[in-house]
C-alpha cells in the first residue's frame, strides 16, 4: 500500500482514460489510480469501431492504451467488472463482483447508453445497438450469413453501422424519423446529398419512417412501420440516440439533470466526486463530441493539482467521414432573422457549402464533399472574426480568400491558423499541441503521431499534420510520409484511392475522378493505368475496362521493340513444349519473316520482328496449336519456371514440374501491380532459381518449402522464407493466397520485392500463414477474380470480339508508356 490519495475512476473509456493522462502529464505521482471498466479489455477509440466493422482496422489498430500504459504508470484496471454502487459516506465503489473498493477521490465517466425505442419486439435475438466492441461483433456474427439489415436511425452511427453491413454484403435498409439525415449536423440540402450518394451504393434509405413493430418469432424477422410497410430483417440496428448514464450517480444522490451537474473543474455536487465526458452537463449543456470531452479532461487535471484554468463550454464543429462521405458542420446552420446565406453547389463533384454569415460574422457552416476549409471557417466562427473584407471569396475557401487562388501555399493556411484550432478531431489535438509536439523533437509523423496522437486515428488529418511539420522545420522536413499522392492529379494516396473504390462502388475511371475530385479532367499517364487495374482487382466481375488507360505493350499484347515490330511469347506451360507447338512457331517464325527466336530465361520461346499488322494472324496460327498468350508483355503473371524435378533428376525430391504446371494453370491471366514471376525447383540445388522469383517454392524431402518477395534485375533481392508445407494442393492455396494479398494491398507498379520490405515479412506471415479463415478467404477472392481474368486475349482479338486492331492502334493517346 501506499498513503498516496486513492483516485478511482469508473469508466475504461476514452474520456476517462484521457482525464487520467491529463492528472499524470501534470503530477505523475499524486494519486494511486484504479479504473473499473465494464468492458473485458483495455481503453480504446469508440470512435473507430465504424472501422473496424467494415473491416478497415482490427481491434488492435484501435487501442488507444494498452496494458504496458497501465502497467508503466502504476494502474490497476479491473476489467468487465462494473461498479454498481456508490456510498458516499463510507466513500467505497462496489463492483457486480461484489467487491468493494475505498477511495479519497473518484471519477465517473460513464458515458452515454444507447436509447431503444420501446416498440413491440425490442427485445428479441437479433436486435442489437452500436455502442461498443461486443455490438460489432453481433454484427459481424449476422453479416457472415448475409441477408438483410434494418438500421433504425439515420445519425453518424447509424449510416455507420449501415455502411459497415453493406461491406459485408448484407442488404441494408435504414429507417430514419427525420426527411433529413443527421439533421443535427446537416442542413437539408447536405442531407439530400448524401441520401443520394447512400442510395447510389445499393442501401435503401427511407425518411419519415416511424417504426411501429419489430417482428418475429424467436428471433428478428422484420420491422413494420407506423404506415403499414413491412422491411424484412435478420438483424435491426438501434442506432437512435444516446443519453448521458447518470443511473449510479443518481442513486448515490448526486446533482443530476440532462446528465451528472459539474462545475467549471467537473467537480460534481459532491467535492470528492468529480465526472467527465458524455454523462457530464455543464451549463446546461451535454456533449457527445470527442474535442468538448478531451477539454473537460485538462480542465479536470487542472482543478486536482489547483492550476486556475476551468472549462468554459465548447464551441463545437463536426467534421466526419460518413461511409467515406466527407461532411462538416460548425455552429448554427438554421439561419433565422439577420443571417445570410452564402451557398455553393457543385452537383457533377458532389459537392456544396453553405456559410451562415450575421452581422459580418460566421454564425454556421455546412460543408459535404469538400471539407477541406472546415478548420478555417470554424477558428473564424470562434474568435468572432469580421469576414467583410473577404466576404466576396470567403465561400471559396481560404486560398482564395488569402488572394492566393488555386495554388495557394497550403502551409500558408496552417500558418494562419490559431494555437487552438483543431487538427485532430479523433483525439482532440489543437495547432498549439502538434507545435508544441515537434518543437519537443518529433521531426516526422509517426514521431508526432506517438507525441501527441494527432493523425493516429482515422488519418484524415494527416495532410494538415505534414504541413505543420513543414512549417515548424522549413527545408529540414522532406515529407517522410509513405503514403505519397498518387501522382499529380490528386492529394490522394493509392491507399485513400483504393478504399474509396471499395467503398463508393466505383466501377469506371471517370466515376473515380468524379468521386474524388481529380484536378486533370482525364488523369495523366501515371494515374489512368493504376486507376485501371484498382477497378479491375476491386471489380473482376463488373469493372468497365478502359483499353486507352493501359500501358502500349498491354494494348497491343505484345512487346514492342526499338524498330517499331513486336515480340511474341507463347505460353509454355511450366516451361514444357510438344512437337504440334514447337512446328507451330516454326511455321509462324518461316510465314511472317520473323528474323530472331530466342529462348527466354523463363523457358519458353520469343519470336522477334513480327510486323504490327500480323499480329492478328500471328496469334491466329499460333492458337490453331492450342497456344496461348504468354503475356510477356503485361503487369500480369509472365512464367512459372521449373526443372525436371523427380520425374528425371537424381537429385530431385518431388514431381516439381507437375506441381509448376498446375500453378501456372492457377495463375496465368491474373493481373497484377506489377510482372510477377514463380518457379519451382525439385531440390535444394535450385536449378529453377525459385529463390529470386516474386514467388518460389523449393521442394525437399518433407514437402515444399515456400519463399516470396525476390527478384533479379539491377537490384537483385533473394527471397524471404515465408513457411513449409507438406502437400501440393498446399503450397498451390498458399500461392493464391500471397497473389491475391499483394494485388489487393500493393501500389501499382510495385514489385513483390519493395511491396515486402515495405509491409513486412511478419505482416505477410500473419495474413498468410497465422490466419488460416483469412487465407482461405484470399485464396477464394483470387480464384473467383481468375474465373473472369482467364481470357487469352490473343484469341479474342483474333475472332475478331475486340474493336479492330487498326482503329484501336490509331487511337493511341500521347500519354501511352512504351515499356512494361
Amino acid at each position: 500500500m501506499t498513503d498516496k490519495p486513492h483516485l478511482i475512476v469508473i469508466g475504461n473509456g476514452m474520456a476517462g482514460c484521457r482525464a487520467v493522462e491529463e492528472i499524470l502529464a501534470r503530477d505523475p505521482a499524486r494519486y494511486r489510480i484504479t479504473i473499473f471498466g465494464a468492458e473485458p479489455r483495455v481503453n480504446y477509440n469508440r470512435i473507430m469501431l465504424s472501422p473496424v466493422l467494415a473491416g478497415e482496422k482490427s481491434f488492435e489498430e484501435i487501442v488507444i492504451n494498452g496494458q504496458d500504459w497501465y502497467d508503466a504508470n502504476g494502474i490497476a484496471l479491473v476489467s468487465g467488472d462494473p461498479v454498481v454502487a456508490i456510498d458516499r459516506s463510507a466513500k467505497t465503489v462496489t463492483a457486480r463482483s461484489g467487491n468493494v473498493t475505498p477511495y479519497d477521490k473518484l471519477m465517473i465517466a460513464t458515458g452515454s447508453d444507447p436509447f431503444i425505442i420501446p416498440v413491440p419486439g425490442k427485445d428479441l435475438p437479433g436486435v442489437v445497438t452500436f455502442r461498443d466492441l461486443d455490438d460489432v461483433d453481433k454484427m459481424l456474427t449476422a453479416a457472415k450469413l448475409g441477408g438483410n439489415a434494418v438500421v433504425i436511425g439515420g445519425g453518424l452511427l447509424g449510416l455507420e453501422a449501415a455502411h459497415g453491413l453493406a461491406l459485408r454484403g448484407m442488404q441494408v435498409t435504414v429507417l430514419h424519423l427525420m426527411p433529413t439525415l443527421m439533421e443535427r449536423q446537416l442542413d437539408e440540402a447536405a442531407g439530400w446529398l448524401l441520401k443520394t450518394a447512400l442510395e447510389a451504393r445499393g442501401q435503401t434509405i427511407i425518411t419519415g419512417a416511424d417504426t411501429a413493430e419489430i417482428l418475429g418469432n424467436g428471433k428478428v424477422e422484420a420491422v413494420r412501420l407506423k404506415d403499414g410497410r413491412e422491411i424484412p430483417a435478420d438483424i435491426v440496428v438501434m442506432a437512435v440516440g444516446i443519453r448521458p448514464s447518470t443511473g449510479l450517480a443518481r442513486d448515490a444522490g448526486l446533482a443530476v439533470g440532462r446528465g451528472i451537474q459539474v462545475d467549471d473543474h467537473m467537480v460534481t455536487s459532491d467535492p470528492d466526486i468529480l465526472a467527465v465526458g458524455e454523462c457530464v452537463e455543464h451549463n446546461g449543456m451535454v456533449y457527445g463530441l470527442v474535442a468538448p470531452l478531451f477539454e473537460m479532461g485538462r480542465a479536470l487535471a487542472d482543478g486536482l493539482v489547483a492550476q486556475p484554468t476551468g472549462y468554459p463550454g465548447s464551441v463545437t464543429s463536426t467534421k466526419l467521414k460518413v461511409a467515406g462521405l466527407d461532411v462538416f458542420s460548425a455552429g448554427d446552420f438554421s439561419g433565422g432573422e439577420g443571417c445570410e446565406d452564402i451557398v455553393l453547389r457543385d452537383a457533377t463533384r458532389g459537392v456544396y457549402k453553405r456559410v451562415i454569415v450575421k452581422e459580418d460574422k460566421i454564425v454556421g457552416a455546412v460543408l459535404y464533399g469538400d471539407t477541406a476549409d472546415g478548420n478555417w471557417y470554424f477558428d473564424m466562427l470562434r474568435r468572432g472574426e469580421d469576414i467583410a473584407d473577404i466576404r466576396d471569396a470567403l465561400i471559396f475557401g481560404q486560398a482564395f480568400a488569402s488572394g492566393g487562388g488555386a495554388s495557394a501555399n497550403p502551409i500558408d493556411a496552417v500558418a494562419a491558423l490559431s494555437d487552438d484550432a483543431e487538427i485532430c478531431g479523433c483525439n482532440g489535438v489543437n495547432k498549439g499541441k502538434v507545435m508544441a509536439c515537434i518543437g519537443g523533437g518529433a521531426h516526422t509523423l509517426d514521431a508526432v503521431r506517438s507525441g501527441c496522437k494527432a493523425s493516429a486515428s482515422c488519418g484524415s488529418c494527416t495532410g494538415l499534420v505534414e504541413n505543420l511539420l513543414a512549417l515548424a522545420l522549413g527545408d529540414e522536413f522532406a515529407g517522410e510520409r509513405d503514403n505519397k499522392p498518387m501522382c499529380k492529379c490528386t492529394s490522394f494516396t493509392h491507399e485513400d484511392v483504393r478504399a474509396a473504390i471499395r467503398e463508393k462502388a466505383l466501377k469506371e475511371i471517370p466515376a473515380v475522378m468524379q468521386a474524388l475530385s481529380w484536378s486533370t479532367p482525364d488523369g495523366c499517364s501515371s494515374c489512368r493505368p493504376a486507376l485501371n487495374y484498382y477497378l479491375l482487382c476491386a471489380w473482376p466481375a463488373e469493372h468497365q475496362e478502359d483499353p486507352q488507360s493501359r500501358f502500349v505493350n498491354e494494348r497491343m499484347h505484345a512487346n514492342i521493340q526499338k524498330d517499331g515490330t513486336y515480340s511474341v511469347v507463347p505460353r509454355m506451360w511450366g516451361g514444357l513444349t510438344n512437337p504440334r507447338e514447337l512446328r507451330a512457331i516454326a511455321d509462324v517464325v518461316e510465314k511472317y519473316h520473323a528474323p530472331m527466336v530466342k529462348v527466354t530465361g523463363g523457358q519458353r520461346l520469343d519470336i522477334f520482328g513480327i510486323r504490327k499488322e500480323d499480329l492478328p494472324a500471328v496469334w491466329a496460327d499460333l492458337n490453331a496449336a492450342g497456344m496461348v498468350s504468354g503475356h510477356a508483355y503485361g503487369k500480369a503473371l509472365r512464367t512459372v519456371k521449373t526443372c525436371v524435378g523427380s520425374e528425371w533428376c537424381r537429385f530431385g525430391t518431388q514431381d516439381s514440374t507437375g506441381l509448376g504446371v498446375k500453378i501456372e494453370h492457377m495463375t496465368w491471366g491474373s493481373w497484377m501491380p506489377h510482372k510477377f514471376k514463380i518457379a519451382v525447383s525439385g531440390c535444394p540445388r535450385n536449378c529453377a532459381e525459385a529463390t529470386i522469383k516474386d514467388f518460389g517454392v523449393i521442394c525437399v524431402d518433407s514437402g515444399y518449402e515456400l519463399h516470396i518477395g525476390g527478384n533479379g534485375g539491377i537490384h537483385l533481392r533473394g527471397t524471404d522464407l515465408l513457411c513449409k508445407v507438406s502437400t501440393e494442393q498446399e503450397a498451390m492455396d498458399y500461392c493464391a493466397a500471397f497473389i491475391q494479398l499483394y494485388r489487393e494491398e500493393a501500389r501499382y507498379l510495385d514489385r513483390t520485392a519493395p511491396w515486402v520490405e515495405r509491409v513486412g515479412l511478419d505482416y505477410v506471415k500473419q495474413r498468410i500463414v497465422e490466419d488460416a479463415a483469412g487465407r482461405e478467404a484470399l485464396r477464394a477472392r483470387f480464384l473467383y477474380a481468375q474465373s473472369f481474368l482467364q481470357v487469352d486475349p490473343w484469341a479474342e482479338r483474333a475472332a475478331g470480339k475486340e474493336a479492330h486492331l487498326h482503329q484501336h492502334l490509331a487511337e493511341i493517346r500521347p500519354f501511352a508508356v512504351v515499356g512494361g
